[in-house]
Formats: structure tokens, C-alpha cells, sequence
């Protein structure tokens, strides 16, 4: 698949439109998007919320896997496994998603969150399965 217009993936994901995630860029090696820091996507200590950070890894990955699916498949998350290293309590959460392994039943991704000042606040593994056409 060639890269997409992020509005056109972003209709895709209904949840994380409504979460908030923006995608800024989109094609098969890579997927860029974000999450801006709020009130309603925080946890104690006025920091984002690792379910909403999670949340935006998942979606910026899997858009991932999905440019790099063959004609006609799908994908689901089978597994992710997130480390988290600091806190995001303000701006903006960059996710940056680029595949590692493009198989014929799964695709892996990888996912960098950063935060405005290019700090890593969480780095996820993810395993999309690839669910040939019926």
C-alpha cells in the first residue's frame, strides 16, 4: 500500500479520533501522530494517563501495519508490550510507528512516544495478525 491521507486512516479508528489522536503522517515505513496533553487524559500527578498514551501507540502502530498489509487483509493487535519511561505532563505526545518485521501472517511495529522536548516517554513492541480476505 502507498502512503494515505491521515484524515482517510484517522475515519478508520473511530475511538481514537474521539481520544484525540491526530495523524500527521502516513506511509508504510513510517506513521507519525500525536496526542495533546489535557485534564481528561491524565492521572494523578497532572500527568497523561499510560491507558491514553497506550491508546495513541496502539492506533499510530496499527495504521502502521495496515499500510503494510497486502490487498484486500485486515489487521488486529495480537500483542503489545509497552515500556514507560517518564512522564508527559504537558504539550504534545509525539508517536513516531515504523515496521520491523512484514510477514505473511503478522506484522511488528514499533513505536517511539516523545515528548516536546524529544525525551522518550514510552517505546512499544506491538504484533498486528494480518486476517486474509474471506
Amino acid at each position: 500500500m502507498e502512503a494515505q491521507a491521515p484524515a482517510s486512516l484517522l475515519s478508520l479508528m473511530p475511538y481514537a479520533g474521539w481520544l484525540g489522536v491526530v495523524i500527521d503522517e502516513a506511509a508504510p515505513e513510517r506513521v507519525v501522530g500525536g496526542l495533546d496533553w489535557s485534564d481528561e487524559r491524565c492521572t494523578a500527578g497532572g500527568v497523561m494517563h499510560g491507558g491514553a498514551l497506550m491508546s495513541l501507540a496502539d492506533s499510530i502502530g496499527a495504521a502502521c501495519a495496515f499500510l503494510n498489509l497486502p490487498d484486500g487483509a485486515a489487521t488486529s493487535t495480537i500483542e503489545s508490550k509497552t515500556n514507560f519511561f517518564r512522564g508527559a505532563g504537558s504539550g504534545r505526545v509525539t508517536a513516531t510507528a515504523v515496521p520491523v518485521h512484514v510477514g505473511r501472517t503478522t506484522i511488528a511495529v514499533q513505536t517511539e512516544l516523545r515528548d516536546d522536548a524529544g525525551r522518550l516517554v514510552a517505546l512499544v513492541m506491538q504484533t498486528q495478525a494480518v486476517v486474509a480476505p474471506r
